[in-house]
């Protein structure tokens, strides 16, 4: 479901209000992913990113019957090409079977989703177990359980034929089953949308669902069934600090403060591809803002608390002419989009990040990244408009000036700091300002409290603590 947050995304607000934000960084790792790199590996190589998504289809594994054992839907060739680059995989679990359910096929609820985990009736509770202990030789040992249940059925987009309980059973067994197949077993909860709830004036499927969980007098015996929530966010950058903060609230609400943020698919997909343009009412976006959409998703991600962020998708296998493609390679001919540049500079500048703040104004943004190694990267754009030079305090003799494709320039202080020019951002009546202007890093010692924001109109410090 990607489509459909073109229209959904219209109507989350815009922050205009200045404000700083820190998160604390798990212990150092390459946080960052894509999906399906298994089609183009030598690409998803290249881009040097530590972990891939792939669907594990349950109607691919167990077509005709709880007997059958298809393995060739996630070809072990896959697997190693991707260990050999340093890419975990991700297992995404979804599509019930005909045979395994009363409802509808590949969204309907499991049968015997209420049976002890060892019944062999309860058809969920083999096949996770039997995936699980498969493939945790092959170095898979992380497993989402389905994918947006908080679209309902006749939305475009749906998948999951149950509700907040049925769900709630589905991952519940989905944890049993899998640790009785690898004690090793990661679970995530399935990605969620945010905006479908919201839109219909629901309260959010997640919350709902914690409720659920933390109803259960044996939840937290059983690490209440799940170790990481999952988000997909589409399109506004704003909109990734946002909803990261508000699900870190949500699972601190419910005592859950162990539980990790992985954001397992966020873009911006063009429109205006000169070799592959789109028809969209809403979001009109160049390729240039698709690279600087994934730049500050990135560095505003990891501000808000996210452990790890992926970008949906490497490559648009199979689309249709015209059809919206979100890959980072053209669907044209499979050549790099600048959006790929992007995400390569991403892995390799974001890398062995210990702290994260953000400062922001109505008209400018800044994440500040600490690294290992005691140097700091500032990730700078306009929100707007408004073209905007940035004052950055030296901390050093010299500094690295990056932008948003990895070209590199060395600069040296003048009157104790830099000055950075921030192009503006791309505007319209529509959808006002979704994505901001491109991206520039500054690369020095750590050090940087304060910013000085420099505009036609005047001047506003920004105040690191």
């Amino acid at each position: 479901m990607k489509r459909l947050f073109s229209a959904l995304l219209l109507l989350i607000p815009v922050l205009l209000v200045f404000a700083q934000d820190e998160a604390a960084i798990p212990p150092p790792e390459n946080a960052f992913g894509i999906i399906e790199g298994f089609w183009l590996p030598e690409r998803a190589c290249e881009l040097g990113v530590g972990w891939e998504r792939i669907i594990f289809d349950w109607v691919q594994h167990q077509p005709t019957g709880p007997e059958d054992w298809h393995t060739l839907g996630v070809d072990d060739r896959w697997l190693k090409t991707a260990s050999d680059c340093g890419r975990e995989v991700v297992a995404l679990l979804k599509r019930t079977p005909e045979w395994a359910t009363d409802g509808v096929p590949n969204a309907g609820v499991p049968r015997g989703l209420d049976l002890p985990i060892d019944d062999p009736n309860n058809y969920w509770a083999n096949f996770v177990r039997r995936t699980a202990e498969y493939y945790a030789s092959r170095g898979v040992n992380r497993f989402i359980i389905w994918n947006e249940p908080d679209i309902e059925a006749g939305t475009y987009g749906f998948e999951f034929e149950g509700g907040v309980e049925e769900y709630y059973q589905l991952l519940r067994v989905a944890y049993l089953a899998a640790k009785q197949g690898n004690p090793n077993a990661v679970i995530h909860v399935a990605g969620m949308t945010y905006f479908h709830d919201t839109i219909a004036g629901r309260r959010l499927f997640l919350d709902r669902l914690l409720e659920r969980i933390t109803a259960d007098p044996q939840a937290p015996q059983y690490n209440y069934y799940f170790d990481t929530v999952t988000l997909h966010i589409y399109f506004r950058s704003d909109t990734v600090f946002d909803l990261v903060q508000q699900t870190r609230e949500l699972l601190d609400s419910y005592g859950l403060q162990d539980k990790t943020i992985w954001i397992n698919e966020t873009n911006a997909a063009p429109t205006d591809d000169p070799s592959w343009p789109v028809e969209r009412p809403v979001f009109q976006l160049n390729l240039e803002q698709q690279a600087a959409f994934l730049t500050q998703a990135a560095a505003l991600g990891l501000a808000a608390g996210a452990e790890r962020i992926a970008v949906y998708k490497l490559y648009d296998q199979m689309l249709p002419s015209g059809g919206e493609s979100f890959g980072i390679l053209s669907p044209a001919d499979q050549s790099p989009r600048p959006a790929f540049y992007a995400w390569r500079t991403v892995v390799d500048l974001f890398r062995n990040v210990t702290a994260a703040d953000r400062e922001y104004s109505e008209l400018l943004d800044v994440v500040r990244l600490n690294h290992t190694d005691d140097h700091e990267t500032l990730v700078l754009w306009a929100k707007t408009e408004t073209p905007i030079t940035v004052f950055i305090p030296a901390t050093g003799t010299k500094a690295r000036l990056v932008d948003q494709y990895g070209n590199i320039t060395i600069v040296w202080p003048e009157n104790g700091g830099y000055l950075v020019d921030l192009p503006p951002a791309i505007c319209n009546d529509v959808d006002g300002c979704p994505v901001g202007g491109a991206v520039r890093m500054l690369i020095q010692p750590q050090g940087t409290t304060t910013l000085q924001q420099i505009t036609s109109s005047g001047e506003q410090s920004l105040q690191f603590e």
